[in-house]
């Protein structure tokens, strides 16, 4: 199995150490990552200057590893390029990509790139705070989920998410909720006002979910598709409206 394995959080991360050591037990690894931070990019491409890509510039021991002065879908599509892939892993990304997170991950992006590509994608996430993820003790549970994950062909994009302390491992759906926008203003050293933003749940998560599935220390994953049609909405509308009544 060739691997490619890609973040959004750069080629420095200890995350994509961790997780190009245990996918290489399952087949041959190459790393490609952005040179810098890309967190919260989402699925954005660069179009407007040319890419490069050169060699890590730290070791990923024996494997094949190089930075990439773009985005993580830059990344994937760079590195399936320089060589046959047959599955893409994006991650492991330092802070969970939850619910409607999922909208602005660059982690998952790296994995829906892979899918629109003809490949497999599946993005893990492990949380953060004021200090790094043990990777360590989350080892065997990310090789537990690649083992899983990788052999099972109908599973095309996945989305894992892994507790600081995981007892199992959960089969999950999304948990979609409202969230409060909030921008927090603060100042700089030289006196300039600057915002962040930030959002606060106003629901609590549904049994189920894979916010849920966390908050209880499971490993949640979530099987994903690329098609955002809503066909509830589509078949009701179509039933009201016949389509011979709708004009161009």
């Amino acid at each position: 199995m060739r691997i490619l394995i890609t973040n959004d959080d750069g080629i420095y991360s200890p995350g994509i150490a961790s997780l190009a050591k245990i996918a290489s037990r399952f087949g041959e690894v190459r790393v490609v990552a952005p040179d810098v931070e890309q967190s919260s990019m989402g699925h954005a491409i660069t179009a407007s200057r040319p890419l490069f890509y050169r060699k890590s510039p730290i070791s990923f021991g024996d494997l094949e590893a190089y930075r990439v002065n773009g985005t993580p879908a830059d990344c994937v599509a760079l590195g399936s390029h320089l060589g046959q892939t047959d599955v893409v892993l994006s991650g492991i990304n330092m802070g969970l990509n939850l619910g409607n997170s999922m909208w602005h991950s660059g982690t998952l992006a790296g994995a829906k790139q892979a899918v629109l590509l003809g490949m497999k994608g599946i993005a893990l996430s492990a949380p953060v705070g004021k200090t790094e993820p043990d990777f360590s003790k989350l080892e065997p549970f990310v090789e537990k989920a690649l083992a899983l994950l990788l052999e099972n062909p109908n599973l095309s994009l996945v989305n894992v998410n892994f507790p600081n302390d995981p007892v199992g491992v959960k089969w999950t759906r999304q948990s979609v909720r409202q969230y409060d926008g909030k921008i927090v203003p603060g100042t700089d050293p030289s006196g300039r006002k600057h915002y962040w933003f930030t959002v606060i749940p106003l629901e609590p998560a549904d049994e189920g979910t894979d916010r849920w599935a966390v908050e209880n220390n499971f490993v949640s994953i979530t099987p994903l598709r690329l098609d955002l049609t809503n066909e509830t909405e589509l078949m009701t509308v179509l039933q009201k409206t016949p389509a011979e009544n709708v004009s161009a």
